[in-house]
Formats: structure tokens, sequence, C-alpha cells
């Protein structure tokens, strides 16, 4: 619960379907599983600091402020390959919320999220799960416990 509550409340199907896809994957089911939970649009734009929060930023993707590629997008759970580029459209980059989120010290961008200016990010790589920064100790070995049953 508290690994889906992070990840913006993701239904059950999702969170389901997630796992599925990340136990069927070659290697760790609970690396693959956080590899691919990181990989949501709505997780990188959080991660690329454009949104304070994690229901913010599904809200910035759901109001179609955020591009792909040069390609506006409004699916939050929409996942992202390494290489693509996320943007942010000229209306939102002067938004309070976008502004706030990006002046706050407490939250440092992670190394698969690089910056490219304060406006644009590249994905580069699918993190590990030492890598991503969770505000406390996560146990997805203890989802893929419950989920394979």
């Amino acid at each position: 619960q508290k690994l889906k509550g992070y990840y913006g409340d993701i239904t059950e199907k999702q969170f389901r379907a997630c796992y599925t896809e990340a136990s069927k994957m070659k290697g760790d089911t609970s690396q693959n599983l956080i590899g691919l939970l990181e990989q949501r649009l709505d997780m990188i734009v959080y991660r690329a600091k454009f949104a304070p929060t994690i229901f913010a930023a599904r809200q910035l993707v759901n109001h179609g402020h955020v591009r792909v590629d040069g390609v506006k997008c409004n699916i939050p759970s929409r996942r992202i390959k390494p290489g693509e580029e996320i943007t942010l459209r000229a209306k939102a980059q002067e938004m309070a919320l976008v502004l706030e989120a990006q002046s706050l010290t407490e939250r440092e961008i992670p190394d698969y999220v690089s910056p490219d200016g304060t406006s644009k990010v590249v994905f580069t790589r699918v993190p590990t799960l030492d890598e991503v920064p969770y505000p406390v100790r996560m146990e997805p070995n203890l989802v893929v416990e419950f989920y394979s049953r």
C-alpha cells in the first residue's frame, strides 16, 4: 500500500499489470517493478522537479502541459523509454506551481533524469532500486511476494 501511495495512488489494476510485466522480464522482479514504475511519465515529471508532489505531476500531465519528444501527451501512466525528451509548454513554465517546485531544495534530480535547462529533461536509463530517492525504506520484494500467490 505504501508503494502504491508513493506512486500517486495508482489503481490496483495498473499495479498488478506492472507486477505481471515485471515478473515476465529477465532479472530480479522487484528491481524490474521499480524500474517500470519509475518509467511512468508522471513520475519523471515529479523527479524532474516540474511539480511539488506526485499528484500535482499527474495533474500537470492530465491538463496537457507536458510534451514527450515534442508531442503533447496527457496520459500520466505513459511509459517513457530511455532517450526520450520531456518538456514543459511555455505557458506551464510560468505557472506558480512549477516555479515553486523548482525552488524546492530538499529534493534532488536523480542521475537517470538529466536536466537540459529549466524546462527540458531527458530520461537516460531505467533506474535500479538503490538509485530511487524514496523518503522511507521501500521493500518491493514484499510486494512481489504478495502478488506471486
